[in-house]
């Protein structure tokens, strides 16, 4: 304020100002002076009269950013998300009922110029302000739906004339929730889908870190009132304090095709609450590895000159098929001790690429003796591409029992389990050369080759064993998919209930709920774990590969022996694919003598 000028009284901040009753409007002047001091509303009006007057309502709302004292950190990269043209909505949470509107308008002003945002109508009284608003009546009480019908179109309008406009969906300030047992926002309203399908907006969802502080949730359980005069005391606690944005990949309106509308802003909270639970991308370590030890450094690598003289000793039936300029072999341990401590080191190598690895020079234990190994091997560059670790569950169990198969050391296995699985193959231990990863070829030539196996074997209708999440994913993204998966894991054959995890993956439960009541489909799974990894992987190619074969995910457990891997045990029974996919990999005589074996031959489903 510059000297001489008066002063200018904050009058929407008037205490009686919106009251009828004359009681009450006489008791509010007795005790004005201690109350208003009470809910901080002296200091509030403070600080706005001494903002600078005479500019824009962007340059007035920064003064108010100044004379508070907020700061907010947000990365270039994230704000570059935010399209400069087109119909947008942008949704976040609310989870202090002042500053993060100020904050979201002033960010959106910076990146366009046509911006608005919904807000409160109590807030129409800042004159100042006002044209950065469309001014909603979030409360809900008696005549409220009709006071914001013409908000609502307000809004539509703008959007069809290509503008921006901010959404707090919650409508109310996040507040401690009894049946969540954390402090969240309400249901958001389904409006703001309405919205976005009239208009085909792009949304992009926004994330304010931090909550108000405890004073504010007791005084919301006992009357959501008390809550709500608590809001401008909240607001000025928050000077000079930062908060944190985080803001999340465009979600574009065809990514609500389906949904209804309650589940389409079920979908966009989804999407603005999971960027609050993953890391920004210049921060480190993002998932405790809690498992981890010091790592050793690799083993050397094997001469290529002696893997091919153990190559040239296999009998002929180790060669599985050939193709490309690849071989893919089975053998056991004892035929090839150098081949398997090659396979070894590259299992060591490609895992620590990804957050895992035993942190030993060379990733062998004590089931790889009496395991098989599904190896590839390129014959131009003399090495090992890929492997696999197969275990053949009745040859097992009927010679070393339970605890002969990896799987036991992951997973609490009733009795029932193994017997209804029948004889099966456990597979794990996968891998492919880094440097072979960006073709999906290696990876098929490898499941060609077990194909191989089941059409020599056609006893063997089952496949099961871990699949993992690698430590490279969000920790959001991996409790997301096992929630997800585990929810739908084993439907209608009862399978899951005969699994237990070891050490179970510990999560928020209403991220737990929201996996399993908002996330339709596996696709859409996908899409939103993309949105949340910087370098937009969906879900594990190996995984999805599996689900093409009608695989089942049963169950999580995290593997502290391997750097918190998290491993979801999968099964997949063979009789139950699509024939199109089983014939690519037992080729067709193979597919037909499969079937034959188990009498299927009319019985299995087609593409």
């Amino acid at each position: 304020m510059e000297p001489g000028t008066p002063a200018r009284r904050a009058d929407f901040l008037a205490l009686d100002g919106a009251v009828k009753n004359p009681f009450a409007r006489t008791v509010l002047k007795a005790v004005g002076g201690p109350l208003r001091r009470a809910l901080a509303l002296d200091r509030l009006a403070k600080a706005y009269e001494s903002v600078p007057r005479g500019g824009t309502p962007v340059e007035f709302l920064r003064g108010v950013i100044d004379a508070f004292g907020f700061r907010y950190r947000v990365s270039g990269e994230e704000l570059a998300r935010i399209p400069s043209t087109g119909p947008v909505v942008v949704v976040a949470n609310h989870p202090f009922g002042g500053m993060e509107g100020v904050i979201l308008t002033e960010m959106l002003a910076g990146v366009r110029p046509d911006v608005k945002v919904m807000a409160n109508y109590l807030l129409g009284r800042i004159e100042e302000l006002r044209d950065l608003f469309i001014l909603v009546d979030p409360f809900g009480a008696s005549g409220a739906w009709a006071r914001n019908v013409a908000p609502l179109r307000q809004s539509v309008a703008w959007l069809r004339g290509g503008g921006c406009l901010g959404v707090f969906p919650a409508g109310e300030v996040a507040h401690f929730r009894m049946d969540e047992r954390r402090v969240a926002d309400p249901a958001w309203s389904p409006s703001v889908a309405r919205m976005v399908r009239a208009c085909g907006a792009t949304v992009v969802p926004v994330h304010f870190a931090g909550a108000n502080g405890p004073m504010f949730h007791l005084a919301g359980l006992v009357h959501p009132r008390l809550r709500t005069m608590l809001l401008g005391r909240e607001f000025v606690n928050k000077a000079r304090k930062e908060v944190e944005v985080r803001i999340g990949r465009p979600v574009p309106p065809q990514a609500l095709e389906g949904l209804t509308d309650e589940q389409a802003a079920g979908h966009l909270r989804l999407c603005a609450e999971v960027m609050g639970r993953t890391r920004p991308r210049a921060l480190p370590a993002r998932f405790p590895l809690r498992g981890v030890r010091r790592q050793e450094a690799l083993a050397p690598a094997q001469d290529p000159e002696l893997m091919e003289r153990e190559l040239e000793r296999l009998p002929a039936e180790c060669l599985l098929l050939e193709s490309g300029g690849m071989r893919a072999y089975e053998a056991r341990a004892a035929q090839i001790p150098l081949i398997l401590r090659e396979i070894g080191r590259l299992r060591e190598m490609t895992f620590r690429k990804v957050g895992e690895g035993t942190g030993k020079s060379c990733d062998l234990d004590g089931f790889d003796g009496h395991y098989s190994h599904v190896f590839l091997w390129s014959v131009s560059a003399r090495e090992v591409v890929g492997a696999y670790r197969l275990g053949r569950s009745d040859e097992i169990l009927a010679t070393r029992g339970r605890s002969g198969l990896y799987v036991d050391t992951l997973f609490k296995l009733k009795p029932g389990f193994l017997t209804r699985l029948g004889p099966a193959l456990e597979m794990g231990r996968s891998f492919v050369r880094p440097e072979h990863q960006k073709s999906y070829n290696a990876l098929l030539l490898l499941w060609r080759g077990i194909g191989t196996v089941v059409a020599r074997e056609p006893r063997y209708r089952t496949l099961f064993g871990p699949v993992s999440i690698t430590n490279d994913y969000q920790a959001a993204s991996r409790q997301l998919m096992a929630d997800f998966f585990e929810a739908r894991g084993g439907e209608g054959s009862g399978l899951s209930r005969l699994v237990k995890p070891r050490t179970p993956l510990r999560g928020a439960a209403w991220l737990k709920r929201a996996a399993r009541s908002l996330v339709a489909d596996v696709d859409r799974l996908s899409e939103l774990v993309s949105s949340m990894e910087a370098d937009r992987k969906g879900i594990p190619v190996l995984l999805r590969q599996y689900l093409k074969l009608g695989g089942k995910l049963l169950a999580f457990n995290v593997d502290r022996e391997f750097s918190d891997a998290l491993d979801g045990l999968i099964v997949v029974d063979l009789l139950e694919t699509e024939r199109r996919q089983l014939e690519r990999y037992l080729g067709r005589d193979g597919l037909a003598g499969f079937l034959a074996h188990h009498g299927a031959e009319g019985g299995l489903r087609s593409a």
